[in-house]
């Protein structure tokens, strides 16, 4: 059974877990399985819209599968929700991520 199984399992006796909706999408990653991975950070940030740490993660998935506007926006969105729930540390993050966005075009 691979680790993603495993999480699932997991979720399947806590749907609501965020921290497990959360690494879930980061094995679907972490497998290479960008659509999937995509599919489930969108279906976390419509449940737990201030979980930052997705827009950063869904941010990078955008940007792998080269869709550099949609990782603009969605890093743009999570530059606000950080900044309105006071996490500072992950507006720095996603500041940073998002200008080198702007400088590779």
């Amino acid at each position: 059974m691979s680790r993603r199984e495993k999480l699932e399992e997991l979720l399947a006796a806590d749907p609501t877990d965020t921290f497990l909706q959360y690494s879930i999408a980061m094995e679907y990653r972490t497998e290479g399985d960008l659509p999937a991975a995509e599919a489930r950070f969108q279906t976390l940030l419509k449940a737990s819209p201030d979980y930052v740490p997705t827009y950063f993660r869904l941010g990078e998935v955008y940007a792998e599968l080269d869709r550099i506007a949609d990782a603009r926006e969605i890093l743009t969105t999570g530059i606000e929700t950080a900044l309105r729930i006071g996490d500072q540390h992950a507006v720095g993050e996603m500041t940073e991520f998002r200008a080198s966005l702007d400088d590779a075009g």
